[in-house]
């Protein structure tokens, strides 16, 4: 039988004290005296308190953060995704690029061995959301004095980190409020703007061919010390007949396989035993057991289930997957807890609209 895998007191106003004409034959008592200071006393502390509540929770409110990608450089030359706490702002795209800047707020939050790539002293001058999903990105003079080597990874990683927000669908480069036709160290042309379509580390040992080839960016898992990351990568499927998700699953196997740069997580003879079928945005997929790690217990791994959901829902009407095992009647994650629904990206990523 088969499994579906499932994730599844201020004051309101003050007390004034005013001077009050005692008759003469009236005697003041000492001790009434006394409670009326005590009193006083009283209501000024508690109106400090209540002052200091108030600054507290203004504080606690300016530290909200939300957990948002930045694109980066890692060690071998790849553009990646590192999730950063990020304090909430009025523009979450500015904000964006404002930590893509070498020696800017990123700068303390950057595992070692990873850098940004935005040239240091480059300030966002502003971000303007067209109605077509353009976003049109305007900053200052420093932007231009990039490495020429890094061009290609700089326009991969800020259209990457700014189409993480869901009206973003492309970018456009402004610098000191003019538009750029090409970028200005290699030249390459930008006037139509640039989107995912455009891909990102590009791999292919050959010149592709383009016309009976299909394009797909799959995520494989990659570790530095102990730090475990997932690298994006766009190639070229030479199999233009066989259908995108079979194509994109051949792919993550393949890569497990052969590429040592990469996370093995999919053990050997691991197979999908059925075609996968969409229904409504999800992708269900039938494994052979060989996927499992703990077959008696039905845990599939974490590092596995995210590399599937991760490459899989990068692909055009793919919003989420739905996995099931032969001869399994539930499935665990390594915690433990039953998929009860199918997994998103949004399990592992956050989106957010601008």
């Amino acid at each position: 039988m088969s499994l579906v895998l499932l994730l599844s007191g201020c004051f309101q106003g003050e007390q004034q004290v005013k001077d009050i004409d005692v008759p003469e034959d009236v005697e003041v008592v000492e001790d009434e005296e006394e409670e009326i200071e005590e009193e006083a006393e009283d209501q000024a502390e508690e109106s400090e308190e209540e002052g200091a509540t108030e600054e507290e929770t203004e504080i606690s409110e300016s530290e909200e953060t939300i957990e948002r990608d930045i694109y980066v450089l890692d060690a071998d030359g790849m553009v990646v995704p590192q999730s950063f706490e990020l304090p909430k702002a009025d523009s979450a795209a500015k904000q964006a690029v404002e930590y893509m800047v070498v020696d800017g707020p990123v700068t303390e939050l950057l595992p070692n061995g990873f850098q940004a790539l935005l040239p240091s002293g480059t300030n966002v001058l502003g971000v303007n959301l067209k109605e077509d999903g353009t976003l049109i990105v305007d900053v200052s003079k420093e932007f231009e004095e990039y490495e020429a080597d890094n061009e290609q990874h700089i326009m991969e990683a800020m259209t990457h980190t700014l189409t993480q927000f869901d009206d973003v669908e492309r970018i456009k480069l402004w610098v000191n409020g003019h538009e750029l036709e090409e970028m200005p160290q290699k030249g390459t042309p930008i006037s139509a703007g640039y989107s995912k379509e455009n891909g990102i580390n590009i791999i292919t040992n050959e010149k592709p061919d383009v016309a009976n080839s299909s394009v797909a960016t799959v995520y494989l898992p990659k570790q530095r010390h102990e730090h475990l990351y997932y690298v994006p990568i766009t190639q070229y499927l030479h199999d233009k007949d066989k259908d995108m998700i079979t194509s994109v699953m051949e792919t993550l196997l393949e890569h497990s396989e052969s590429d040592q740069q990469f996370v093995e997580v999919f053990n050997d003879e691991t197979e999908l035993l059925k075609n996968p079928h969409v229904r409504d945005g999800v992708v269900q997929l039938e494994f052979n057991e060989h996927i499992l790690l703990e077959p008696e217990q039905g845990i599939i791994a974490n590092d596995v289930m995210e590399t599937i959901v991760r490459s899989l829902t990068a692909q055009e009407g793919i919003d989420a997957v739905e996995v099931t095992v032969e001869n399994e009647e539930e499935l665990v994650n390594e915690s433990g807890l039953t998929y009860k629904q199918p997994v998103s990206a949004e399990d592992f990523t956050s989106a957010e609209k601008m």
